[in-house]
């Protein structure tokens, strides 16, 4: 194991000396490019931030409103019958809109049922196994100006619903409920 923690140490250092050293080595102006890099992620950042906003206070929104719960109440039937928590289903809808809105329900979920309860389980393994697609495809896309996104986003939808259906299965399947 102390070969393990060697390598944790100097993998980094190692690795930006080859990148500087291949690049010295190929005549390139290592330190100009990395700053021209620098100026282009602030440019990139500052050009997401209104597509960050828009997604922040569409989630809010949806929160606040009680719409979540609302389809959550009108799902409860239907999951109870296929043996699927109701409480997983608030991080199911908002695990593809936002990653720290998803974050913050499994940390409840963790808090009122314990992280080696079966919901915990299942909450954690839906965190793992899904993607922030609304936000991924609402951020990045809208902010190098791609407008044709349909096939990206049922690509990604598609598979956020494998991974919930992948986690609900095997969890169920491995601990029970």
């Amino acid at each position: 194991m102390e070969w393990i923690t060697a390598i944790s140490i100097w993998i980094i250092p190692l690795l930006i000396g080859i990148i500087l050293l291949h690049g010295t080595w190929k005549k390139v102006a290592v330190y100009e490019s990395f700053v021209e890099g620098g100026k282009e992620g602030i440019q990139i950042a500052l050009s997401i931030i209104p597509f960050l906003v828009g997604m922040l206070v569409a989630i809010t929104i949806l929160r606040a409103s009680g719409a979540l719960d609302f389809f959550i109440s009108l799902a409860e039937p239907v999951l109870l019958r296929l043996g699927v928590p109701s409480e997983i289903v608030p991080l199911a809808a908002i695990r593809p809109i936002s990653g720290n809105a998803a974050l913050g329900v499994m940390s409840d979920i963790i808090a009122t049922h314990g992280p080696d309860s079966f919901i915990g389980r299942m909450a954690s393994t839906i965190q793992g196994s899904t993607d922030t697609t609304l936000y991924i495809i609402t951020v990045y896309f809208g902010a190098v100006g791609i407008k044709k996104m349909g096939d990206a986003l049922k690509v990604g939808l598609l598979a956020d619903l494998v991974g919930i259906t992948a986690a609900i299965v095997i969890i169920s399947w491995m601990f029970g409920s």
